[in-house]
């Protein structure tokens, strides 16, 4: 029996395949060791890039999503006027025996001259700069937890065990005991003054818990992470009104996202809390 010969039809003949590294890239326009060249990660380099692609009359290029070192070549080749697709690294890891960066990018090239690539989807530019801001954002709650969870334990180290008496050592009652404790108010007594009155544990018991041992290594840890803690709060705060901001020049660009927005109603003077 004769063996049965597969061809596949070429559907992009005008392409490139791009292996992306962190200090270099590595771009296929064929299967020749000629057709590959290797470039820098600066933007004089994507200029030589795409001048050199443009050189060999290639219009469509696919290139791997590795970590981040995508997306501003991406953005300089979309720039130049070329089609770029965004691949997932999945979809080109079949490649048989000793990997390379030579092989990789002109196996990258390959799949997608034969039109074996799909593309992964990619946000609009007004949706990756909120997916940024709220990832930044998110970034800040992660670290302030962290350093709250830090103030906890050098709290319990010098035998104030704010964490028995409040649900939140950085709510309002554990705020205002921290702040003063670091401003150097060392009697359970008169810190335990700062309890609101929604906690339930007496101003007695409080006082009680905070009972401080003198260690002033733990001292000194805990004023750092009372300020690291501060400032993140203060850089969520600005996050928050950045995204505000964007969110409000959206809306306002846009008649019919207006009409689909809550407005304020204003606040009735009889209504109003005391």
């Amino acid at each position: 029996m004769s063996k049965k010969k597969v061809s596949l039809e070429v559907v992009n003949p005008y392409a490139a395949g791009i292996d992306v590294g962190s200090r270099s890239h590595w771009v296929a326009i064929g299967q020749d060791a000629q057709d590959v060249k290797e470039f820098g990660v600066y933007t004089e380099d994507y200029q030589n890039m795409a001048k050199w692609l443009h050189q060999n009359e290639v219009t469509t290029i696919a290139m791997e999503s590795t970590g981040n070192y995508w997306q501003n070549l991406f953005s300089s080749l979309i720039s130049e006027g070329f089609e770029v697709i965004l691949v997932n690294g999945r979809q080109t890891k079949n490649i048989k025996g000793k990997k390379t960066d030579i092989l990789d990018c002109q196996w990258i090239q390959k799949l997608h001259t034969l039109g074996l690539l799909s593309a992964s989807f990619l946000p609009d530019s007004t949706t990756d700069i909120i997916r940024t801001y709220s990832r930044h954002r998110q970034n800040l709650i992660k670290e302030a937890a962290s350093t709250t969870l830090k103030m906890q334990k050098y709290l319990r180290l010098m035998n104030l065990r704010l964490d028995v008496v409040v649900k939140d050592i950085v709510g309002l009652t554990g705020k205002k005991i921290i702040a003063d404790f670091i401003s150097g108010q060392t009697d359970g007594k008169k810190l335990a003054k700062h309890r609101h009155y929604n906690i339930r544990k007496s101003e007695e018991e409080i006082a009680k818990a905070l009972q401080y041992n003198g260690r002033e290594d733990y001292f000194f840890a805990l004023k750092q992470e009372w300020e690291t803690y501060q400032h993140l709060q203060k850089q969520i705060d600005e996050t928050d009104k950045e995204i505000k901001k964007l969110l409000e020049k959206i809306i306002n660009q846009d008649e019919n996202k207006k009409k689909h927005t809550a407005k304020k109603k204003p606040i009735n003077e009889k209504t109003k809390m005391p």
